[in-house]
């Protein structure tokens, strides 16, 4: 069976498509087979004038469009689309799902902060991990921030900031903001155990490469500042060409940093594991378990 799934932040859209088969032991398996991202910007109308403006609105309907070509290609009959952070505060936003679905047929729902944290963990990365420690999701987007605390194999904490990297670019994010995310994170994450963290995220998976670590190894916090202060070294010329980055990628990963180390210093967590799991995956899973119901 083939699973898509549409994820439209404030930075970027993607498109996932997976094929779901399922084992022996009745335990499905996802294998990735598509995974097409847009940098439409959308963060970047919406923080700074409240909505999404009609040449941002052609693209994503041109996107749309594109995207359900390769559904239609791949021959899924399956389909969930979501939008998080940006289309969560733009004012017409109503207007752009109704205008996208009468132009693609395809259905965009928004999500909120909490469900976006809840189809992150959909992953169930913490459930195979040693029960001898604690997970704290961190899942940086360009609009907001997702905390998922996970302990004793239950999930403790979940929350949504809006701290995210396009707001942090725009001047947006305010000490209040910051401040409330560090006694959020020092009143609700209190374990007996280690704490280990778990990164999603476009920008931790561009840094975890960047890193040449082999797949399964940690990124220690030590590691994440260097990188902080390396790239803050830089002028957004430089990063692109030095580190050979997109300009959509190079502008957002110090802000991207920012977080993360701020969320692991808070938490007291000495380094982060990157699974390359997203909310396109977690929609997928989420999904599959909706259809399974049926």
């Amino acid at each position: 069976m083939k699973l898509g799934a549409i994820d439209i932040g404030s930075n970027a859209a993607r498109l996932l498509i997976s094929e779901v088969t399922e084992k022996e032991n009745g335990k499905p398996e996802f294998n990735k087979i598509n995974l097409v991202r847009v940098p439409l910007r959308l963060g970047f109308d919406v923080f700074e004038k409240g909505e999404i403006t009609k040449p941002k609105l052609g693209m994503i309907i041109q996107t749309m469009k594109a995207y359900g070509h390769l559904l239609n290609v791949y021959g899924v009959k399956h389909l969930k689309a979501c939008a998080t952070s940006a289309m969560r505060d733009a004012k017409n936003s109503n207007d752009v799902i109704r205008k996208v679905k009468l132009e693609t047929g395809i259905e965009i729902s928004i999500i909120s902060g909490d469900d976006e944290a809840s189809y992150i963990y959909e992953n169930h990365i913490a459930e195979n991990l040693s029960k001898d420690h604690s997970y704290l999701y961190i899942d940086v987007g360009g609009g907001s921030t997702e905390l998922t605390f996970f302990a004793d194999g239950k999930l403790r904490y979940k929350e949504s900031f809006n701290i995210g990297t396009i707001r942090l670019l725009k001047n947006m994010v305010t000490e209040q903001h910051w401040d409330n995310m560090r006694d959020h994170l020092k009143n609700n994450t209190k374990s007996k155990w280690p704490i280990i963290a778990i990164g999603s995220g476009g920008n931790i998976n561009k840094i975890f490469s960047l890193s040449k670590k082999k797949d399964g190894k940690p990124l220690p916090l030590e590691l994440l500042k260097d990188y902080y202060k390396e790239f803050s070294s830089f002028s957004l010329e430089d990063r692109i060409r030095i580190y050979k980055l997109r300009e959509d990628r190079a502008d957002v990963l110090v802000p991207a940093l920012q977080i993360y180390i701020n969320v692991m210093r808070w938490a007291d967590i000495p380094e982060i594991y990157v699974p390359k799991i997203g909310l396109a995956d977690g929609l997928i899973q989420s999904l599959y378990e909706e259809l399974k119901k049926k």
